[in-house]
Order: structure tokens, then sequence, then C-alpha cells
């Protein structure tokens, strides 16, 4: 039986991603829309602590001693993914923290309310380092000898990102009532689903033209990536968000809080079956030797 990859490292790279997307849109929400967004802004703020919490917890357990991640501490590499990626989720982690104590304190103590310019201001690194922290770990893998990863360094990079930022929208938008904020929510979850399914097929094109797809038989993982991952986290979401709104006068709250829990499970689904499918690629010679080969020219 072929060996799983941790479901610890599926859930880190998961919630890293949604955390830095949910950061970077509560900046441009709170930036466009204001007080009409006041609610939306909130809850993204403290989304953005799943990342410095229960996702650094999932990378740490994974590493199975916390000494790992501080030794990946000890250096700064800016050629080195890894590298980059944890000192992006400490610069994160510090900004969504102060970020979300701000908005906190303000909500609960009277005559606090100069905090929330407190919040606005801290953001703002937090949206920098959250646009990196959603699409780093794409990178990551992507530096690695693992065929099926390496052969589509740039459309992995995009899907893994696309997938941070729909992710986002969908967790922000399943308790928005208002139905401007609610739509433009949904507007976002539709492009960046839009763009993770044309980063499916750039990266199917370049992994078949590097002979990695074609030498890889089906498996969980390849399994679990198309049809939970392509099918329930991509297609089927797309679909019910354009019904929502197109089919409907107003944005639908059923349609559109199905769709947005299609994606949530679906993005996880498709990193998790990404990472398998990799693991897969690599555990196979042939599979490896095809890819390592120079193209012919």
């Amino acid at each position: 039986m072929e060996n799983t990859p941790s479901p610890f490292v599926g859930s880190y790279v998961f919630l890293a991603g949604l955390s830095g997307a949910a950061m970077l849109l509560s900046s441009l929400l709170d930036l466009t829309r204001g007080r009409g967004a006041e609610s939306a802004v909130r809850r993204s703020r403290y989304l953005a602590l799943l990342a410095p919490t229960i996702s650094a917890a999932c990378l740490v357990a994974d590493l199975h001693t916390p000494k790992r991640f501080y030794n990946m501490m000890r250096v700064f590499k800016r050629t080195s993914p890894l590298s980059l990626g944890s000192w992006l989720l400490v610069g994160f982690g510090y900004s969504a923290g102060i970020t979300a104590a701000a908005q906190f304190l303000a909500d609960r103590v009277c005559g606090l309310d100069w905090l929330r310019w407190i919040a606005r201001i801290t953001q703002l690194p937090g949206a920098i380092a959250g646009g990196g922290l959603a699409t780093y770990t794409g990178a990551l893998f992507s530096a690695t000898s693992t065929p099926l990863w390496a052969a589509a360094p740039r459309a992995l990079a995009v899907r893994f990102g696309a997938a941070s930022i729909a992710s986002a929208a969908a967790a922000m938008g399943l308790r928005e009532r208002r139905s401007l904020t609610g739509r433009d929510l949904d507007s976002v979850a539709i492009a960046a689903l839009t763009a993770e399914f044309a980063a499916i097929l750039a990266a199917d094109h370049d992994c078949s033209r590097a002979g990695v797809t074609s030498a890889l038989p089906p498996s969980p993982g390849t399994v679990t990536e198309q049809y939970a991952g392509t099918g329930l986290g991509t297609a089927l979401p797309l679909g019910l968000h354009i019904a929502s709104l197109l089919l409907t006068r107003r944005r639908s709250r059923l349609l559109s809080g199905a769709a947005s829990l299609a994606i949530l499970g679906g993005s996880l689904a498709m990193r998790c079956g990404v990472m398998a499918a990799g693991n897969a690629s690599a555990r196979r010679p042939g599979t490896s030797l095809r890819f390592a080969r120079p193209a012919p020219r």
C-alpha cells in the first residue's frame, strides 16, 4: 500500500492559504467599502488568526518537534521557498494578531474606537504577507524533484493562490447578509474559481508534455484531486455561484452557501489530493526518469 501524506500538511497548506487571502480581502473591502463591509471585514480579521494558531500547530505537528520549526528561523534565504514561507508565517502572525486584538477591543470596550484605525494600519503589512502566504506553498512544492509538482510550477502556484482566494471569499460570505458585500464576495469567488480552472488546464498540459501524467496510473491521490478537488471544489461551486448571480434577481443565500461549503471542502481535498498524487509520481522510477530526461529539440 502506498504511503499517504500526513493530514497535518494538507491542513496547514489549506488554513495558511485561507488566512492569508482573508487578510488580503479584508484590506481591500475595508479600503473600498468602508462601513458597508464592516461585518465581513471583522470576520476576515478573525479568520486570519487560523494561520498563526491552528495552521502553525499543524506544521509543528508534522515536523514532530518544535525545534525543527525554530531552526527554520535561524537563517533567511531568499532563494528558498521554505525559508521565505517560514518568515512569511511569522510576520503574518504578528500582523494578524495585532489586527484581531485591536478589532476585538474596539468592539468590546467603549471609548477605544481609535483602535479601529490601528487595525486598519496593521492589516496592510498583513495583507502583503498574506498574498505571499496564499501562493508560496505552490512554489514550495514545485521546488522539489517530485515530477507532478515540478512539471508545472507556475500553474501550481496560480492554482493554490486562486483556491486560497476562493476559500477566503467563501468563508467570509457564509454569514454575510448584506446583499452588496455578499455579491462582491461571490464575484471574487467566481473570478478565483475561473482562474483556478484555467490553472488546472495549464497544469494538465504541462504535465502531459513532460510525460508525467501519461505514465501515472490512477491512484487515491489523483482520484481525490480530480473528483473532490476539481469537481467538488471548482466546477460545482462555479456553477452554483453563476446560477445564484444570473438566474435570480437577488443573491440566493441558499445557492451561495452551498457553493461556499463546496469550495471549502474541495479546497482542502484538492491540497491533499495534489500532495498524494505528487508523492505517487515520485515513487515510480519510470515517471521520474521520463521527467528527468531532457526534452527533444
